[in-house]
Parts: C-alpha cells; sequence; structure tokens
C-alpha cells in the first residue's frame, strides 16, 4: 500500500447494509447538531425491545464554522479526494445551521423503543462499530481543555490523523513535531462518545453535558460486547447515539479525542421497573457491563464530587449484584477496582469505575442481577 493511499474507502450511507436489522442512515431532517432530543419530540423511528439497529453516525470535526463549514474542501487540504468525503456529512453542513449556545456533535435520534417507561432501564448492546473513514481529527479550542490557561496551551487548534494497518490491528498515525518528520501511532479501539435517552424537560439540551440521561458520558470501554444501562426519562426511551470516536485516553484532557465516522450496530433492550425496584436499594444512573467489568459512573461539576458519586454507585451495584455487606463493599473496592476519570472537558466531570465480576464467589438471584450480570 503507497504512504498517501486510504486505509480502506469511505463507507458511505447505504453501502452493505444488511437486511437483518432496522438500519438508520444520517438524513439532515433527522439529526440534531448539537442538542438532545427531549419530550416530546417526534422520533424518526420505532424499535421494539431485543430489536437490533444500524444507525450510520458523523463527526462533527471538518464540517465546524471554525473549520469553514465545508469538510470537501476541509479535508481535501489534508489530501483527501472529494470522493472520499461522506456524502452525509456534506448534506449535514450544507442543509443544517448551528445554534451558536448548541455542543457540536451530530446527533441520531430520537429513536422510540415501543413500550419503554420512565422507571424503566434501557439496555443498549453494542453489538458492532465499522469505521466510516480512513481518517479523523483531534483538537483543542474554546479554551476548554485541561492546560487551556496555561502559556503556549492556548487558542483553536487541532490535528488530522490518517488510519494505517500494522500486523493486522489499526493505527491512528499524527506528526509529533510540526518541522520535523518524527511520528506517533496509537491503536484504535472505536466507541461511541454519546449514547443516551431524551429528557423529560421543556427545552432540548446542549449535547455537551452528560447527566442522568447519559448522552456525552464518553467511557472509551464502551466497545463491542459491552451494554450501557439508561434510566428512561420519559415514555418509549427515546434514544440517540453520537460523538463517534475511534480512540480516546481517559480523561480526553485536551477537549477531543480523535473524532471521526462510525456505523453503529446495537441491539437495545429494556429492563422494566419493577425488576429494578426490586434489585437496587435507589438509582445509580447510567451504568455498564461488559468485558467481565461492571462499570459504574459518577457525574458532576466538581470532580471530587464525580468521584464520590460513581464510588457510592459502586458500593450500591456490588451489594445489589452480589448480596455483599455495604461496608465490605466498600472496602473491596478499595483493594481491588480502578476508578478513573473519563473526561475533564464537558463542563460535567465523569469518572467511571472498573469492577471485576469474576472477584465475587457469589451471584445475586434477583431478576435483576440476572439481566444485568448476563451482559458480562
Amino acid at each position: 500500500m503507497r504512504e498517501d493511499a486510504p486505509a480502506f474507502p469511505v463507507l458511505q450511507r447505504g453501502v452493505g447494509v444488511g437486511a437483518d436489522a432496522t438500519y438508520i442512515p444520517i438524513e439532515p431532517s433527522a439529526v440534531l447538531w448539537g442538542r438532545l432530543p427531549r419530550t416530546g419530540d417526534a422520533p424518526i423511528a420505532v424499535i421494539t425491545p431485543g430489536d437490533t439497529v444500524v444507525i450510520d453516525t458523523v463527526s462533527h470535526e471538518g464540517i465546524l464554522e471554525d473549520q469553514g463549514s465545508d469538510p470537501v474542501a476541509y479535508f481535501g487540504d489534508h489530501g483527501v479526494e472529494a470522493g472520499q468525503v461522506l456524502e452525509d456529512a456534506i448534506e449535514v453542513t450544507a442543509t443544517r445551521k448551528r445554534d451558536a449556545l448548541a455542543g457540536p456533535h451530530i446527533v441520531t435520534g430520537p429513536i422510540a423503543v415501543s413500550g419503554a417507561m420512565p422507571g424503566d432501564l434501557l439496555a443498549v448492546r453494542i453489538d458492532e462499530l465499522t469505521m466510516r473513514a480512513p481518517y479523523g481529527v483531534v483538537s483543542t479550542r474554546h479554551a476548554k481543555g485541561v492546560l487551556a490557561h496555561r502559556l503556549g496551551f492556548d487558542g483553536d487548534y487541532g490535528q488530522f490523523c490518517r488510519v494505517r494497518s500494522r500486523d493486522g490491528q489499526w493505527f491512528g498515525t499524527m506528526p509529533i513535531h510540526r518541522d520535523h518528520p518524527h511520528e506517533a501511532s496509537f491503536p484504535l479501539d472505536p466507541f461511541l462518545g454519546i449514547i443516551g435517552v431524551a429528557t423529560d424537560t421543556d427545552s432540548q439540551l446542549s449535547s455537551v453535558p452528560p447527566g442522568h440521561h447519559g448522552g456525552n458520558i464518553d467511557i472509551r470501554r464502551l466497545t463491542p460486547g459491552a451494554t450501557l444501562f439508561l434510566p428512561v426519562q420519559v415514555p418509549d426511551a427515546h434514544f440517540y447515539i453520537g460523538d463517534p470516536h475511534f480512540a480516546q485516553g481517559n480523561g480526553e484532557v485536551a477537549l477531543t479525542a480523535l473524532e471521526a465516522p462510525l456505523r453503529a450496530r446495537l441491539t437495545v433492550d429494556v429492563i422494566p421497573a419493577a425488576q429494578v425496584n426490586a434489585g437496587l436499594g435507589r438509582s445509580v444512573g447510567p451504568f455498564a457491563a461488559g468485558h467481565g467489568l461492571l462499570i459504574p459512573t459518577g457525574l458532576d461539576e466538581d470532580l471530587n464530587r464525580a468521584l464520590e458519586v460513581c464510588v457510592r454507585n459502586a458500593v450500591e451495584l456490588v451489594v445489589t449484584l452480589f448480596d455483599a455487606d455495604p461496608r465490605q463493599a466498600y472496602l473491596y473496592l478499595s483493594a481491588a477496582s480502578d476508578f478513573t476519570i473519563s473526561q475533564a472537558v464537558d463542563q460535567v466531570r465523569g469518572v467511571h469505575g472498573e469492577i471485576r465480576a469474576v472477584d465475587f464467589t457469589h451471584r445475586s438471584a434477583s431478576d435483576f442481577a440476572r439481566r444485568v450480570l448476563e451482559r458480562l
């Protein structure tokens, strides 16, 4: 393969989609730009619990106003041929305008899950994530990065990155010095930064801060095989996805991950409120299971408070799923589990824990515990 040849062709809308799942492409009329669905918003599709859905996403990088609002020109300046730019990204940019007070993300949804009600948990299993383009962008801007107010790190700047293959694995590549041919490469592990449910609010919230609804939680463990559990806020849940990433370090310290478009294959189910209430002593907000791990979250504008919330949620999950004493669960977590900053740049800070299910010799017999632990 020539050095300047793309690693693979772009995956345009409708190409390679099978007939075994509901397919939701990117259509300009069926996405939100920088806002999240709210109660009363009309769904773009309706599915039933247990259904599998294939959803296209596009990245906001390369289409924003400060990048010229022209993805063909922006990516062309980095050597990408016009035919290797996603047509749906071009259409969205040409026909939709972003509210200046909104977030940057293109959000696909809402998708109604028939029969889901407030009090239920929506279980979104990530089955497969396919890269739609052999390139992406990482950036810092708007004084939002961790070092934004430090001399030399402020300002708006970014880096175009190409995807390369090495030893059967995909890597992102970028120059590491602007005046020398030094380069860094890092393994790709795609995930969706945004998975959420509609909020019971009068207005559409910004896509930037995460919350009880999920949204922009930026947990890089949400790769294929993981399931995210979200407290349903409105009838039929009205879930959505966006903010596709090819790679992200925990913390997302500069502001963005390697932002790049994905096609997601998801299976969506519902845990009814009766099972949730019989199992959990209290709400624990969004949490995940997969790869042998339970992954509680903690969200707050204050990072210390986010950690405290995450630890409390972790204790509740260990108590609920393994019939543990709360104080013993607390001690176990200190000895054996990791608590990591998910992201520190999205107004509301995020912390997530990683609890190994294999550490426990006993599992609760409740229906709720079964429904969660079967996702490991």
